[in-house]
């Protein structure tokens, strides 16, 4: 261990303590599933880019920005933690350790703010929806973005700094694949601030807690509308809808939830796979949950197409052209 005035220098990840067959095939899975996340994702924001249809409708461009969200938090642990399986030197450094933990947790609280602006836009169509095109114009939905990814960095300055200061006397061991907030804290020297304690009940009330009540409401206000005014054939097709952002809401809380709720007698290889659930799993399910059953999309990969055939035939025919003049 690597101490300087009774602080600990550098950290251990654990990460899966597992033979080296498993090793393998867990470096083989998430390398995939990385790369496929990472393709979905791209896709979304391609499409909505390019199709001037969808990059003026409120839903694609909060679904676009999500998407790069999505890249971010899985670009934040995954590629450290197949590092981590592929080297048997696990050692990252006091700053790093840090930074990645305050990227991490701002990144998942960015997220709750995403899912509170999602479940927004669809309050307002169902429930409001003459005044829907006016409330939920493109510039309101930028606004959404932005204070989205402001709030969720702000938020977390305090607790991840006030933690920081805190004396680390050993062991440096965390078992985790990454650094988070439970195994950081479980390695503290007592006594803990009670600022830090506060700030940190301050966060999980409102941000994590709040942006959930928020999401509870709008879609027991949707539901509730659609039972009452919608007939039998909308009906359907809107519950089929919100089921979807409802799944993408409980993939993300659920687990989520089950650390945070009783993090001092959390299991750590529970606390390892429900982690892994809302960090790799989640972003590489959301794309297909949002977008499998969305003829939106569909169009618009289909136009994608279209013009891509458009410019090759265009293209080839130049070529040819130029080739029938040199021939003369």
């Amino acid at each position: 261990m690597q101490f300087t005035n009774g602080t600990v220098q550098v950290f251990i990840l654990l990460g899966f303590e597992v033979g080296q067959l498993q090793r393998l095939l867990i470096l083989i899975f998430f390398t995939l599933l990385y790369m496929l996340t990472m393709a979905e994702n791209i896709t979304i924001i391609t499409l909505v880019v390019l199709d001037t249809h969808l990059a003026r409708l409120p839903m694609y461009i909060l679904l676009s920005n999500f998407s790069w969200l999505e890249i971010c938090y899985v670009n934040t642990n995954i590629p450290q933690m197949l590092l981590d399986l592929e080297l048997s030197n696990k050692i990252i450094s006091f700053s790093s350790c840090f930074l990645q933990f305050y990227i991490f947790s701002s990144l998942g609280s960015t997220e709750c703010f995403f899912l509170s602006s999602m479940a927004l836009d669809r309050y307002l169509v169902i429930c409001h929806p003459l005044r829907y095109p006016q409330i939920m114009s493109p510039n309101f939905c930028y606004i959404l973005v932005i204070a989205s990814w402001v709030l969720g960095f702000l938020v977390n300055i305090v607790p991840v700094t006030l933690i920081s200061k805190l004396s680390f006397c050993g062991p440096n061991i965390i078992d985790h694949f990454l650094c988070d907030h439970g195994p950081i804290m479980a390695l503290a020297c007592p006594p803990i601030p009670k600022a830090l304690i506060i700030s940190q009940i301050f966060i999980d009330a409102a941000v994590v807690l709040g942006n959930l009540m928020f999401v509870v409401l709008s879609y027991s206000s949707v539901i509730v509308t659609l039972m009452k005014n919608s007939s039998k054939g909308n009906r359907v097709k809107s519950f089929s809808t919100i089921s979807f952002h409802l799944l993408v809401v409980t993939l993300f809380y659920g687990p989520l939830a089950g650390i945070y709720m009783n993090p001092g007698d959390a299991d750590p290889n529970v606390t390892k796979v429900a982690t892994l659930c809302y960090t790799a799993i989640t972003p590489f399910l959301n794309p297909m949950i949002y977008c499998l059953r969305n003829d939106q999309m569909k169009e618009a990969l289909l136009r994608l197409w279209r013009r891509k055939a458009v410019f090759l035939k265009s293209k080839m025919d130049r070529v040819k052209k130029r080739k029938g003049k040199g021939n003369i």
